[in-house]
């Protein structure tokens, strides 16, 4: 109930107001207990085993809502390789003369990605960016190039960061008020997925395929509306990935790998995506 101005009620407290006078009390052994502390401002406790589920649901939201107040409704993902550099940059991740030498080639893919993103940041803003906005992983490599090329034109562009012990911080082209972090792999898939208007995937390791499957499985059971999935780099993929294999197999059915369209040119992908949803 609101408080009404001629019942002499006092208004409820938020709660941020209730967390600076918990945090204003005298200094005291029973409010330096960790006890004492109000829940959610509680580390010790909020990282407890027990709060999983709270803490799985703090990440949904927390994303969730601030791209819901910028007004954000569809993106395009950027998936690849964090270990692919920028044309010219040192192969920082190679670990022989063979890695050196193929990550070396496979940074024309990162000259892709950077132009990919800059075409769908043209058409996003249209919309006044609240349509078709790049989101990557938010770390180097290949989404480093994707918040670039949003970057080029002057575009917000999303970073879906995660906490891991290497490869993992924010590129400095992400848009630092949708620049997020989780601790959470499932989550965060779940905030690629939700407003995604189509999937680029350029070369890249474990993570990238693990995102590429996830989404199309997503789509071939139904729990997705079909959206493009670029692939960039046929070569790459057809000896990365044997989908012809998998249908000869019976693992998958006939016509799933049409799920897929190759790919090898920015132009060309967004002409694909254009045609589409004919833009």
């Amino acid at each position: 109930m609101k408080p009404s101005e001629t019942s002499g009620w006092t208004p409820l407290p938020h709660s941020d107001e209730d967390l600076k006078r918990a945090r204003s009390v005298p200094d005291t052994p029973q409010t330096r207990s960790d006890t004492y502390r109000l829940a959610w401002d509680d580390e010790n406790f909020m990282t407890r085993r027990a709060l999983r589920p709270v803490r799985l649901q703090l990440e949904l939201l927390k994303t969730e809502m601030a791209l819901s107040e910028r007004g954000i409704r569809s993106t395009v993902i950027l998936f690849g390789g964090a270990r692919i550099p920028e044309p010219g940059g040192e192969a920082w991740a190679a670990k022989n003369a063979v890695q050196k030498k193929n990550l070396e080639a496979n940074s024309r893919y990162y000259d892709e990605a950077r132009k990919f993103a800059r075409l769908c940041s043209e058409q996003s803003a249209k919309s006044n960016y609240r349509e078709y906005v790049v989101v990557t992983g938010g770390g180097p490599g290949v989404m480093e190039a994707g918040n670039r090329g949003a970057a080029d034109c002057g575009a917000p562009s999303i970073g879906l960061n995660i906490v891991l012990p290497h490869e993992q911080a924010p590129n400095l082209y992400v848009t630092p008020e949708l620049c997020f972090n989780f601790h959470y792999f499932a989550i965060r898939k779940m905030h690629f997925m939700m407003r995604a208007k189509a999937v680029a995937v350029f070369p890249g390791g474990f993570g990238t395929m693990d995102e590429l499957f996830e989404a199309l499985t997503l789509i071939q059971t139904g729990r997705m509306e079909r959206v493009p999935i670029l692939m960039f780099g046929k070569e790459f993929w057809r000896r990365a990935i044997n989908l012809s294999f998998l249908a000869e197999q019976g693992t998958i059915s006939p016509g799933d790998e049409e799920l897929i369209t190759f790919t090898d040119t920015a132009e060309d992908a967004w002409a694909q995506i254009a045609a589409f949803y004919k833009l």
